[in-house]
């Protein structure tokens, strides 16, 4: 198991009973804690993807990119194929 440390933070009194009812009505997570983590991981996932899908796009303007990209795609075209 993870080891765990104590955090304060202050949230609205609106963030706290979502918080609660997440919990206790939805059965999101066993725990307020355990919502909160869950709410957390959703958004650094969230994050990451669209700091990924910003790097993707930043490398479809990239003339190197495109070359090396169509380079290899032309590449496993012509070597690999599908089973029939």
């Amino acid at each position: 198991m993870e080891a765990r440390t104590k955090r304060t933070y202050r949230l609205s009194s609106q963030a706290q009973s979502r918080v609660r009812e997440l919990s206790s009505r939805y059965g999101l997570a066993e725990s307020q804690d355990a919502v909160v983590e869950v709410a957390i991981d959703r958004l650094y996932r969230d994050v990451e993807a669209r700091a990924e899908g910003d790097r993707w796009a930043e490398a479809a303007r990239d003339p190197e990119f495109q070359k090396e990209s169509s380079e290899i795609a032309r590449a496993f075209g012509r070597d690999e194929t599908w089973p029939a």
